[in-house]
């Protein structure tokens, strides 16, 4: 069974600028992405589809495409403002399109099968890749998976992170996901949430977090478009600004229609550039990573 990488690369980067996505970061000024693809294809993906924006096609190609396309299959999907179910569009003066479930929507006429969804601008680590795939061979119709990382693996030392916090029943399947939005350690190195200038209890190191690196199957493409309808369709949603997001759906769609979603943990620590503080931090592990063997002196 053929199993494809899907990375949102679309995204506009607000609080880094700029296309950090492409931003080289490697030693030989490798990019995260080459990173994901070639710990993917090490695991044994067979397929990588890029979701971006057409304005940033040619420039993609380049640096990332056409590297790729010599080592395996490969599509591509763009995510548009104006790409909405029918009856629906943008309102003027909007410029950001509507989050991450428009982004996977977008390849749903490229992908026929199990698939992986990962951020363009994080570092994953093997062992995710590895859970993941294994996940996915086993996977069919009403299924998922996710990827889950421990909070104190994954934090920014420039600021806060917001994170899906999930809770798992003892059978490891996935509870509940809570889109928390400012979390970081206080003077004394506890991580606590900063959000609406409230100080949250503690959260343990361990605490499993969503970081987007979710397991699906085709099923998940028509339900997900439903569900988009009813976020448009909704006075409450914000009509500049709202978006839907990944862990808000496959959240109502455990609820509401029983999605079992297992839980793959890893203990790897998770890094990217949320803030412009993180690239020298960032560039420095992956030069260890080289330097240690886990990859070879250029990908």
């Amino acid at each position: 069974m053929k199993t494809s990488l899907l990375i949102m690369a679309a995204g506009m980067g607000s609080r880094y600028g700029g296309d950090k996505q492409i931003d080289g970061l490697g030693p030989h000024g490798e990019i995260l992405m080459e990173y994901t693809i070639h710990d993917a294809l090490e695991a044994g993906f067979d397929r990588v589809v890029f979701v971006i924006k057409h304005a940033m096609e040619a420039r993609f190609r380049q640096l990332v495409g056409d590297k790729v396309s010599a080592k395996c299959e490969t599509a591509y999907a763009f995510q548009e403002l104006d790409d909405l179910p029918g009856g629906f569009k943008a309102p003027e003066g909007r410029v950001k399109p509507y989050g991450t479930v428009q982004a996977v929507l977008s390849a749903r006429s490229v992908i026929d099968g199990p698939f992986a969804i990962v951020n363009a601008d994080d570092y994953y680590g093997k062992d995710g890749f590895r859970v993941i795939r294994s996940a996915l061979l086993d996977m069919a119709g009403k299924q998922a998976c996710m990827v889950a990382y421990d909070l104190g693996n994954t934090l920014s030392d420039h600021g806060t992170v917001t994170r899906g916090v999930c809770q798992v029943s003892a059978e490891g399947l996935l509870e509940k996901v809570t889109e928390t939005y400012k979390l970081g350690r206080d003077e004394q190195g506890a991580i606590r949430d900063f959000d609406g200038g409230r100080v949250s209890p503690a959260f343990a190191e361990e605490t499993p977090v969503s970081m987007n690196f979710w397991g699906l199957t085709p099923w998940f493409f028509d339900r997900a478009e439903a569900y988009f309808r009813d976020f448009l369709a909704d006075p409450a949603t914000d009509p500049m600004k709202g978006e839907f997001v990944l862990p808000t759906l496959i959240d109502t769609l455990m609820r509401r229609e029983g999605l079992p979603v297992r839980v793959l943990h890893t203990h790897a620590r998770w890094f990217g550039v949320t803030y412009r503080e993180d690239k020298p931090l960032v560039q420095e592990a992956l030069r260890q990573l080289h330097e240690t063997g886990a990859y070879p002196a250029r990908l």
